[in-house]
């Protein structure tokens, strides 16, 4: 029997990705102590709040590491976290980066949709059908994440980001796991649009510009999920 053979997908979110390791040695410590302006956005424990800033928490430390510098040097396009990180020396990039990645990200609750359609008058049926859409849309993520889409050409995720989205620390590869859907369906959109530029080779880029929205948001949703 002919074996499909798996397309690299490097999935990308929270702050995601680089193609180099880089090996980041900071103070748990000192690290809680210089987060006051990240806890802002990112929560005191690295698990943010509102679902449009990722989580860091349990992210790889060499990862945070990176896309801290990529920030302070304009490899990585975010006007916000340039003028945050311009402020930071490297020791406290490192000291940060270790204090996040000692940290355990949080469950979400499952994903929601919710009706356009304010004029509904059968509020019952348009949540079971949101809910059902919901479960096709999980199904479909976890099909993508698996396997990819081998007619568009659509790497599968699992290949670098691992059978439970805990990444790969030596490739450098981001944990994804327990990720906002929503950031990820940004960091995706960004990526199919060419807005995130700090991966040299474009990797998620030549990817993401294949995915179709519904595909972006099944994948995001899945992923939000896995523990």
């Amino acid at each position: 029997m002919m074996l499909k053979k798996l397309l690299v997908f490097p999935l990308t979110l929270a702050i995601l990705i680089t193609p180099a390791l880089v090996q980041a040695k900071g103070s748990i410590s000192a690290g809680k102590e210089k987060t006051a302006n990240c806890a802002n956005c990112h929560g005191e424990n690295g698990n943010s709040v509102v679902a449009t800033f990722p989580k860091l928490a349990g992210q790889h430390e060499g990862y945070l590491y990176r896309q801290l510098k990529d920030f302070k040097d304009g490899e990585r396009n975010a006007p916000m976290m340039a003028a945050l990180a311009m402020a930071l020396d490297d020791q406290s990039m490192q000291d940060i980066s270790a204090y996040y990645a000692s940290q355990t990200i949080s469950a979400n609750l499952p994903p929601v949709i919710f009706s356009d359609d304010d004029d509904d008058d059968d509020e019952e049926a348009t949540a079971e059908k949101n809910a059902e859409e919901v479960k096709e849309l999980l199904l479909l993520g976890a099909n993508l994440y698996r396997n990819g889409n081998l007619k568009s050409k659509v790497s599968a995720c699992i290949a670098c980001h691992g059978p439970k989205a805990e990444g790969n620390k030596p490739s450098s590869f981001p944990s994804i796991k327990s990720q906002h859907s929503d950031y990820i369906i940004k960091a995706l959109t960004d990526f199919k649009k060419g807005n995130r530029s700090n991966l040299p080779d474009n990797m998620m880029h030549l990817i993401a510009k294949k995915m179709t929205e519904k595909e972006i948001k099944a994948v995001a949703f899945y992923i939000s999920m896995m523990k």
